[in-house]
């Protein structure tokens, strides 16, 4: 896994990435001295082709990466591996005709377009379906020895084991706890620590990751150390569930970790940053989809009695109350009889317009006011009600640092955590917030809004 815009991603990933800009760029010059009658060096250096055909390729990846084929690159289906790369070309198709729209000179001429397009699919086709098949091999995994028995140390190989496109893989484990051969998550028990230096050269892995069951065990200090200085990377279970899983480990944070932490933000530059590029994207978000709101407040108004904008107290930065503004999409005495509860899945109280509004994101447009204001940002830990943050900060450790930024339209756990109507989804979604507030950063923020953009244009709602 290589580390971008503070985001652990596959090695798998980006070699996927790199060789289908190869393929289709390949498959249009291609195309080019194929389809056209005319000197295509002629077309290409000196009638603009090279800047028009990147246009086109990306389009191309953009609409691959709008069809998840970069977050699975596994095929499980031929025909539907057709159907999204047929539904990608045609994407592309449209966006040339916009292009002619505005500007026919700068369209790439409707045969280099066909031609080019068909290559494009056969050779992403072909390629899909030998990477699938041969990824592991080409592409290699890293192979975690997993040594000391920490319940931590299972969790880091579920994950693993459910998510085999992250480039990971699990050779056993090492620890008194189990008898050789046990099976455990993503592996077997391979042997005690007594025998820790022989199963390290047997299985050769890449990276060590050492969590011990109770902290008075005893860990194999010199033999990790002589391991370390032969070139082996060693980490401790909660740096390395951070790195596979994006979050923090509440269960093994201490608070010490925190504060001598080189890296925990929000650092102030950081912030200065953030809060300027917000406000100016915010200004061009109502310029944007004001059109949009204002359809979305006609609908709000016709459908169901009640104010179009729905206000209510949140707590934002440094525990300071705010009013937040959306546009409702809940009945008008939704809390009338049962006062502050938990959002549901399949929420009764939601009306038929704030179905759709909430499905494809619309519903929090009027937070752009809260973003100008200074009171939310585009990205950060979405913002409570007063009530939950007094009872959650009861239950739940480290719950009040969360308010150390300014919260967020979106944000890293709304990307990665769907639904949180329950006290350990919302300390999933804590771990999510604190390794978002530790690796804060304007990368960050960009992955984020266009994983953001990607769920409203496919219509993946949140409740």
């Amino acid at each position: 896994m290589i580390r971008l815009f503070q985001v652990f991603v596959p090695v798998g990933t980006l070699t996927l990435l790199v060789s289908e800009a190869l393929l289709v760029s390949s498959a249009l010059l291609l195309a080019t001295f194929l389809a056209l009658e005319v000197d295509p060096s002629v077309f290409l250096l000196y009638d603009g082709g090279l800047p028009r055909i990147a246009v086109v390729l990306v389009s191309i990846l953009t609409g691959l990466y709008l069809s998840d084929l970069y977050s699975q690159y596994f095929v499980k289906s031929r025909i539907l591996l057709l159907q999204q790369l047929c539904l990608v070309m045609g994407a592309a198709f449209l966006f040339q005709a916009f292009i002619s729209y505005l500007n026919p000179n700068f369209r790439v001429p409707i045969r280099v377009m066909v031609t080019g397009s068909a290559f494009a699919i056969a050779a992403i086709y072909i390629w899909r379906l030998l990477f699938s098949a041969f990824a592991i091999q080409v592409v290699g995994r890293d192979r975690l020895l997993l040594v000391g028995g920490s319940p931590l140390l299972e969790d880091i190989a579920r994950h693993v084991e459910q998510r085999p496109e992250i480039g990971l893989a699990v050779v056993g484990y090492v620890d008194d706890a189990h008898e050789i051969g046990t099976m455990l998550p993503g592996g077997k028990a391979l042997g005690p620590l007594a025998a820790f230096r022989e199963i390290v050269t047997a299985v050769k892995p890449n990276r060590i990751v050492v969590g011990m069951y109770e902290r008075r065990n005893r860990v194999p200090v010199p033999e990790l150390l002589e391991l370390r200085f032969a070139g082996h990377i060693i980490e401790e279970a909660a740096t390395a569930y951070e790195r596979v899983c994006g979050r923090v480990c509440l269960k093994e944070l201490r608070p010490a970790q925190l504060i001598y932490s080189g890296e925990l933000g929000p650092h102030p530059q950081d912030v200065a940053h953030q809060r300027i590029l917000d406000s100016a994207l915010a200004a061009m978000g109502l310029l944007v989809f004001w059109p949009f709101m204002l359809l979305t407040a006609l609908a709000v108004r016709l459908s169901s009695p009640g104010p179009v904008l729905y206000r209510q107290t949140r707590v934002g930065l440094n525990g300071r109350e705010f009013t937040l503004y959306k546009f409702r999409s809940m009945r008008a005495d939704a809390e009338a009889g049962t006062g502050a509860v938990w959002a549901s899945k399949h929420d009764p109280r939601v009306t038929v317009v704030g179905q759709l509004i909430r499905r494809i994101r619309f519903d929090e447009l009027p937070q752009l006011l809260n973003v100008i204001r200074g009171e939310m940002a585009i990205v950060g830990p979405r913002p409570e009600r007063p009530e939950f943050v007094r009872e959650l900060s009861e239950q739940i450790a480290y719950y009040r640092q969360r308010h150390c930024v300014r919260p967020g339209i979106t944000g890293w756990a709304q990307i990665n955590h769907k639904y949180g109507d329950t006290l350990e989804d919302t300390i999933s979604k804590l771990e999510y917030d604190l390794y978002y507030i530790k690796n804060m950063s304007l990368g960050l923020d960009t992955y984020i809004i266009l994983q953001t953009l990607k769920t409203m244009l496919l219509s993946r709602g949140a409740q």
